[in-house]
């Protein structure tokens, strides 16, 4: 990454010079040691580099203005390597006011970032705490550490109310529940996420939401807030039969094709069989979902029916009740139908979610859900970094399929991501 046109070059060492430091400091705990009398050194130097030219002379200079030097003051700053010893210069009539290291500063540049990584990972107040004193050895109040993961409050802020692109051509939408504290009551509260697939075709999350239970109600408020900030179109939906969204969805986004998830549906179904039958029922499934055209998948269905309808009656009600909502990939090709028969894309997502708040009995508030969930959904996003396989090719269907919708032209099979 090139810096920016205001960033100082960084100094180049003389490698010899280095050798020369490193001689007789073999052991990782000798560098370190030298790492941070470096480290000492330098900010110190710079700090009396300040206060010369705060007054405007060089120490031990005989043209003197009404100001002088008035020896050190020690401060401790908490690192991610530890604590960190220094000695402040000071002026006579104390109007000096370093900025390398500000008054009041404790904890130097990184230390933040530091703790924030320990919570976003799941670890409690009391856990980051017991960490840092065991590994840095740099004791740190409990409201210390509150103070600074309260800070991304006004990030979550803004990166719930950023505005949206026009059109996402996936998007899938789940639920996880959450203990939190609502009205002076802990509640299993329900927190959804839209996942979405962009243009570029990297995973995006939308948003998340909290309410007591899901429903038409809600996900029509859901689906009209990403209207209101700047969601205008969404092409295919995938859902894994949440009541109420699919109307909801569609009575703002009336273009959206709404898919079913196959893999709920199936395990819906199997519930109801017998070990022994299981994997012939199972099979029997497959070749419905797997059916190269609606008509086929419909013949299928029949054929199930004829077998199995009269031991297991719920499978086929359930699968013609939803007939309408499984049909749509039939439509598809077969990259674009991997990508939308399942809602596995948002249910990895949520998995790694519940892995950070398991050790969470109860948050204290929505706010602090949202505050954990954002900042682990930030470590997440930073492996999505290509675009899904085959993006050029599924793109190019998808203007087909969906002609005129798409905001400019296909993207040629032969570029490159």
């Amino acid at each position: 990454m090139r810096p920016k046109p205001d960033t100082e070059p960084i100094a180049s060492f003389d490698p010899q010079l280095i050798d020369e430091l490193l001689a007789g400091h073999s052991t990782p705990q000798a560098i370190q040691g030298l790492i941070d009398q470096f480290t000492k050194t330098v900010l110190e130097r710079a700090l009396n580099g300040e206060l010369t030219h705060h007054l405007g002379y060089e120490k031990h200079a005989k043209e003197k203005t009404g100001n002088a030097r008035n020896g050190t003051s020690r401060k401790t700053l908490k690192t991610k390597q530890g604590e960190l010893e220094i000695a402040i210069p000071r002026d006579r009539n104390t109007t000096f006011a370093p900025q390398l290291v500000a008054k009041h500063q404790t904890r130097w540049e990184g230390f933040d970032e530091l703790i924030l990584s320990l919570y976003s990972r799941g670890l409690t107040t009391r856990e980051i705490q017991s960490h840092l004193q065991e590994i840095y050895q740099v004791e740190v109040a409990p409201d210390f550490i509150s103070t600074v993961t309260e800070s991304v409050a006004e990030a979550v802020k803004a990166w719930r109310n950023r505005p949206l692109e026009a059109l996402y051509p996936v998007v899938w939408f789940d639920a996880l529940m959450v203990k939190i504290r609502y009205q002076n009551q802990i509640q299993n509260r329900a927190v959804y996420l839209a996942l979405a697939l962009n243009l570029q075709g990297h995973k995006e999350v939308l948003d998340l939401w909290s309410n007591e239970a899901e429903g038409a109600k809600f996900w029509l408020q859901i689906a009209t807030d990403l209207h209101a900030r700047g969601v205008k179109d969404i092409l295919i939906s995938c859902v894994d039969g949440l009541t109420g969204l699919p109307d909801a969805l569609t009575s703002v986004f009336p273009k959206t094709q709404v898919q079913l998830c196959l893999v709920h549906l199936v395990r819906y179904s199997l519930q109801f069989v017998g070990y022994k039958e299981r994997k012939a029922v199972a099979s029997d499934l497959k070749t419905i979902y797997h059916a190269p055209t609606q008509e086929a998948a419909e013949l299928a269905l029949q054929e199930f029916a004829a077998q199995w309808e009269a031991k297991y009656p719920l499978i086929v009600k359930s699968w013609r009740a939803h007939w309408e909502r499984i049909t749509p990939m039939f439509g598809y090709p077969a990259e674009l139908r991997k990508i939308v028969y399942t809602t596995n894309a948002i249910e990895s997502l949520n998995m790694s979610l519940r892995k950070i708040i398991k050790n969470r009995a109860a948050f204290p508030s929505e706010e602090a859900a949202y505050k954990l969930l954002y900042l682990a959904l930030q470590n997440i996003a930073q492996k999505w970094t290509m675009p899904i396989q085959d993006w050029a090719r599924v793109l190019n269907q998808l203007a087909i399929l969906f002609d005129g919708r798409l905001p400019h032209q296909p993207l040629s099979l032969t570029q490159n991501f």
